[in-house]
């Protein structure tokens, strides 16, 4: 899967990130290099969510699905 990410330059020092496709998937890095160990993270994390949480009804289902 590929995800475009708009970095920014941050007023403090460091850049910021964020994923359109994902909202709220943002982050930080103080160099380019961490930023984008950061991005990959903030990406698992935002796309690994718990199961459990996402099925809202007793006949909900949840799958995985590889893209």
């Amino acid at each position: 899967m590929k995800l475009k990410a708009i970095i920014h330059k941050a007023e403090e020092g460091g850049f910021w990130a964020e994923v359109p496709a994902l909202p709220g998937c943002v982050t930080q890095g103080d160099s380019l290099e961490e930023l984008q160990g950061n991005l990959h993270e903030a990406i698992e994390g935002w796309l690994s969510v718990d199961a459990e949480q996402e099925a809202k009804l007793p006949d909900d289902q949840v799958i995985e699905v590889a893209v």
